[in-house]
């Protein structure tokens, strides 16, 4: 979910990691599902990239 809506945002993983105060390496991380995030990121992430309610509720349950 984290990268479709980074990508439809044309940002690269380096400018949304440096937007939202994390490396790069762990954004990487965070959209193939190898770590699981903290609340404050998740909550800037979808912030940020302005994702609906709907969609963090079906991710949320899909977790």
């Amino acid at each position: 979910m984290i990268k479709q809506y980074r990508l439809a945002k044309h940002l690269s993983q380096e400018e949304l990691a440096e937007e939202i105060g994390i490396s790069w390496r762990q954004l990487q991380r965070i959209e193939h599902s190898e770590e699981n995030t903290r609340v404050t990121t998740f909550k800037k992430l979808v912030k940020t990239l302005n994702v609906p309610d709907e969609e963090i509720i079906k991710f949320i349950k899909n977790s």
